[in-house]
């Protein structure tokens, strides 16, 4: 739609329809459907009448003013509560309301960011068109003409619904190719930022369900950002994603022996402790 552009983070990109990050990792959002939009609403529509309600039945009741002024007083505290609750709530939760929370939907940025309180804003007045003034026919009629099942508010504030329920991956193991491994165990490692190894080990885990245009390129700018922080280069030039694999194999396995030899550091600790105390509590039965 000619100025929404959606806003990008730097070094963010997108491969088909699903933003990369940073790190050049496709993020897998999959956009909500039409029924759990619409449970989510129902239960968010409900809360407000609750709340308009309540607002009505205090003003109502605390109030003694002539029938303009609590005329007035009831449509400002309405509006209060049909801008308020859905911005305020999007804004401090990052994109959830009540009803999102319980469908397990959250709105986002077209690059997958969370979302501020403009584009918070920018819904929620949108969405008075969409969803009263016209009964819900523009939400509907405009989320059936894109694939991420826009409305109004969202295609002007760049942002979609997604599903945080999703299944969870299936953990794909890396090990270390053998050609590599002698480099690997003497090349410095300890430099790379832990979001360029979590990076790199989802594009491992994901590379096979890429299409083979997406797969070279991701691949191949993680490894240009890989090699920023090791050092010495490998030998020869090696294909991008047993690079990859050798470097996060290593990594994982210097992260092991330094997390044992901290726990038999610990051991030996609370050893000398305990022959410490056993000696002290002899000492101290002796006679003197």
């Amino acid at each position: 739609m000619p100025g929404a552009a959606s806003p990008q983070v730097e070094g963010t990109t997108s491969v088909g329809t699903n933003p990369v990050t940073g790190e050049a990792v496709v993020i897998d959002l999959r956009p909500a459907t039409f029924i759990t939009r619409g449970l989510a609403l129902a239960l968010d529509l409900f809360i407000m009448a609750m709340l308009m309600l309540l607002v009505s039945f205090v003003v109502l009741s605390a109030a003694m003013l002539d029938d303009a002024a609590l005329a007035a007083i009831l449509l400002v505290s309405e509006l209060a509560v049909l801008i308020g609750y859905p911005w305020l709530l999007e804004t401090f939760t990052r994109g959830r309301s009540v009803g999102k929370l319980a469908a397990g939907l959250r709105v986002v940025r077209d690059d997958g960011g969370p979302i501020r309180a403009r584009q918070a804003l920018i819904r929620t007045l949108l969405g008075v068109f969409d969803f009263y003034i016209t009964s819900g026919v523009a939400a509907i009629f405009t989320s059936l003409l894109n694939s991420r099942g826009k409305r109004l508010g969202d295609l002007l504030a760049g942002t979609y619904v997604i599903r945080e329920r999703a299944r969870p991956e299936q953990f794909v193991p890396i090990f270390m190719p053998p050609p590599l491994a002698a480099w690997a165990a003497g090349a410095d490692l300890g430099r790379i930022p832990d979001g360029l190894a979590v990076a790199a080990r989802q594009f491992i885990g994901r590379s096979a369900s890429l299409a083979p245009s997406s797969r070279e390129a991701i691949g191949a700018d993680l490894a240009t950002r890989m090699r920023g922080y090791v050092s010495p280069p490998p030998p020869g030039n090696p294909p991008v994603e047993e690079y990859l694999r050798a470097v996060l194999a290593e990594r994982r396995r210097r992260d092991h022996d330094r997390l044992a030899r901290r726990a038999a550091e610990r051991d030996v600790r609370r050893a000398r402790n305990e022959h410490a105390s056993v000696l002290t509590d002899v000492g101290s039965s002796l006679p003197r």
